[in-house]
């Protein structure tokens, strides 16, 4: 299945300012790229005479094409080849491995996908990550090293406890989510599936109501089920590279003002700890977790436009 036929993102889309809405003139190519036997969904905007690309990383509850409507037009519009994945459970992508998909997984993934687009040419590369994809731009910096700058929309260290308790969808949840993951992992149930909305603060993925129960109903974004061992390697992921050692690239922070989800103070532990490279935070006013609100997108294409512009060498 392709964009072109499914209609949930579409709906969501239309709660986007007119100026987001994609045309039969203006939209993502569908491309499709094979990993470890798997088929992998790009939204892209190709661009050859572009000074930089910026990959696009979803979160937990949203996909690729969802990236591309709030960020990934705004952006090729500005002159930049983009490229927004649709990792391994979300999407349009097709998974054909037989163990179950793992955070781990992602960022292998994004890795090696950024190593893919070297190989085609050397256009310094830019991550963005909405939700869980912030912090997956952080990781895959690490493994890689081949980054000019990334952006997410939250940088959550899910080892820390108030993270869990703030971004669970109760207490219950919090203590004995990840626990109960990795029981499940050791006695051979870590590809039973449970819907991310269970254990997640899924409710709090966008404030407009309507847009929310769309998101909700969608299996390719909020409505989606995951592995066991997808929940348990996420909320135990490690970087390779510690935040004090960090010194790969710049960093971004766009925080929605009114992110009922991720605050602020969720991810300034985890940046605090970031002193050998640049760490700037915006914020993006009236924005919810998923923003599609004005002033958030404007400010959003706004400040990355800026942050990329200032860290491309000439």
């Amino acid at each position: 299945m392709n964009y072109s036929n499914q209609t949930d993102w579409k709906k969501v889309a239309a709660f986007l300012p007119e100026k987001f809405h994609f045309t039969s003139s203006f939209c993502p190519n569908e491309e499709w790229w094979e990993w470890k036997g798997n088929k992998i969904h790009l939204d892209t905007f190709r661009n050859p005479d572009a000074k930089a690309k910026i990959i696009l990383f979803h979160g937990v509850g949203t996909n690729g094409r969802q990236m591309s409507t709030i960020i990934g037009g705004p952006l090729a519009k500005d002159n930049f080849e983009m490229i927004a994945i649709d990792m391994p459970l979300y999407g349009m992508s097709v998974i054909n491995q037989k163990k179950a998909i793992t955070y781990d997984d992602w960022v292998q993934l994004g890795s090696d996908y950024i190593d893919y687009e070297l190989k085609r040419d050397d256009k310094a590369i830019f991550l963005y990550g909405l939700s869980a994809g912030g912090m997956e731009t952080y990781h895959v910096a690490c493994k890689n090293k081949k980054v000019a700058g990334i952006i997410g929309m939250t940088f959550l260290d899910q080892r820390n406890q108030q993270v869990r308790n703030e971004t669970a969808n109760n207490a219950f949840w919090a203590q004995w989510g990840t626990p109960l993951a990795g029981i499940s992992c050791k006695f051979g149930m870590g590809k039973l599936k449970m819907k991310m909305s269970i254990c997640s603060k899924m409710t709090a993925l966008c404030n407009d109501d309507d847009c929310l129960q769309v998101l909700l109903q969608d299996k390719t974004s909020a409505g989606n089920c995951v592995p066991m061992k997808f929940i348990y390697s996420y909320m135990t992921a490690a970087p390779e590279i510690d935040p004090e050692s960090f010194d790969i690239c710049p960093i971004l922070l766009t925080q929605p003002s009114k992110d009922k989800w991720t605050p602020l103070h969720l991810s300034k532990p985890f940046l605090d700890k970031i002193s050998k490279v640049p760490v700037s935070i915006k914020t993006l006013e009236n924005g919810s977790h998923y923003p599609i609100e004005q002033p958030a997108l404007d400010q959003l294409h706004e400040y990355i436009l800026e942050f990329i512009n200032s860290n491309l060498k000439n």
